[in-house]
């Protein structure tokens, strides 16, 4: 499953459980190695990093994860 094809489902998953959710855009402007998808669950703050079926995160994104993680946040790859 590609990248792309994964994000459309939890997507879905989030809209069908009625969760607030933004896609992160990445660009020349942002700070790199943001969290694909930011939600709010229940009133946690959830950072979802999406990988296709071959694809790793990077060191950058392994190290936001672990700072969301200790920060008391919900980072997931």
């Amino acid at each position: 499953m590609t990248e792309k094809q994964f994000e459309t489902k939890v997507k879905q998953f989030l809209k069908s459980h009625d969760i607030w959710f933004t896609k992160i855009w990445g660009g020349g402007f942002q700070k790199a190695g943001i969290p694909d998808l930011l939600c709010c669950i229940n009133g946690h703050f959830v950072a979802i990093e999406l990988k296709g079926t071959n694809g790793t995160a990077t060191e950058l994104q392994k190290y936001n994860i672990k700072k969301i993680n200790e920060s008391g946040g919900i980072g997931l790859i």
